[in-house]
C-alpha cells in the first residue's frame, strides 16, 4: 500500500508567526504516526521561514522506529546561519530517504522539477555522498520530464513526480491529460529500474483519483491540504481519512 508521509512544514509556519513553542511540530508528529500515518516529511531551507534544523534533529529522534523520516532539501543551497546545509542535516539526523528539490528562497513553494542535463553532473557526487549514509534518494521531477531514466543514471534509488499541475488541472475538471503524464512518468521510472513517489497540492479531493490512474505509487508526501483540513477535522481525524483513501485504490 502507498505510504503516507506527513509534511508538517505548516505547523511551523504556524508556530514561527507568533514566536515561541506552540503549535509544536513534535506534537504534530506524534499525533500523525499515532494516527496510521508512516511518515513523517520536512523541507528545510536556508531561510529557515518554518522548519529549522533543531527541528530536524528533534523529529529525526521523535520519528525513529516509529515511521519513515524524510528530508527535502535543496542540494545545491549553501549553509547560512544556522542552516548547516543540507548534507551536514542528513550526516546528524540519518532519515531513512532524502527528496532532492531545486527550489530557492524566491519561491514561496517548490513548481518544478530538475533539469538533469543541467544539474546531472553537480547531483551524481551528492547522491552518491547521500547514499554513503544510508539513505535513499529521491529527486523531484516534472511529469513528462525526458530526464527521468537519467535520474537512475545518476544513482538515484526514485523521483518524486511534481503533483501540482496535475491538482490544477482536476480542480477545473480536466485532469486526463495531466494523469496520464503522470502515469507515462511512472511507468518509465518503474522501467528503469526507480521507485516513484508523489507530492505537491495533493488533497482529498484529488488523491484517490491519482492512486488508481498511476500505477505503483509508493508513497505520497503531504502537508499543505492537509494541515488544512485539519483545522477542521483535526490532525488525527485528517489522517485517517487520507489512509482510508489510500486503502481503497
Amino acid at each position: 500500500m502507498t505510504l503516507l508521509s506527513i509534511n508538517v512544514n505548516k505547523v511551523a509556519v504556524l508556530r514561527n508567526s507568533r514566536g515561541g513553542h506552540e503549535p509544536s511540530v513534535l506534537a504534530a508528529a506524534d499525533a500523525a504516526l499515532a494516527a496510521g500515518g508512516g511518515g513523517i516529511t520536512v523541507h528545510p531551507r536556508p531561510d529557515q521561514r518554518h522548519i529549522r534544523p533543531d527541528d530536524v534533529l528533534a523529529l529525526a529522534e521523535r520519528v525513529r522506529g516509529r515511521g519513515e523520516f524524510n528530508i527535502e532539501g535543496n542540494p545545491f543551497a549553501p549553509a547560512r546561519g544556522a542552516y548547516p546545509g543540507l548534507l551536514s542535516l542528513v550526516r546528524d539526523a540519518r532519515p531513512q530517504q532524502v527528496t532532492l528539490v531545486p527550489d530557492g528562497d524566491g519561491q514561496l513553494t517548490s513548481d518544478h522539477g530538475f533539469d538533469l542535463v543541467r544539474d546531472g553532473p553537480r547531483l551524481r557526487p551528492i547522491i552518491a555522498d547521500l547514499r554513503a549514509l544510508g539513505t535513499r534518494v529521491s529527486l523531484f521531477m516534472d511529469a513528462g520530464s525526458p530526464d527521468i531514466a537519467r535520474a537512475a543514471e545518476i544513482g538515484a534509488d526514485r523521483i518524486e513526480l511534481y503533483t501540482g499541475p496535475y491538482a490544477e488541472a482536476q480542480a477545473q475538471g480536466e485532469a486526463s491529460a495531466a494523469l496520464a503524464l503522470c502515469a507515462r512518468s511512472a511507468i518509465e521510472a518503474q522501467a528503469a529500474g526507480l521507485g516513484v513517489n508523489a507530492g505537491h497540492d495533493l488533497s482529498q479531493a484529488n488523491l484517490g483519483l491519482f492512486l488508481r490512474k498511476v500505477p505503483g505509487v509508493l508513497e505520497v508526501s503531504i502537508g499543505h491540504a492537509l494541515i488544512g483540513e485539519a483545522l477542521h477535522a483535526g490532525l488525527a481525524a485528517t489522517v485517517r481519512a487520507y489512509l482510508e483513501i489510500i486503502a481503497q485504490d
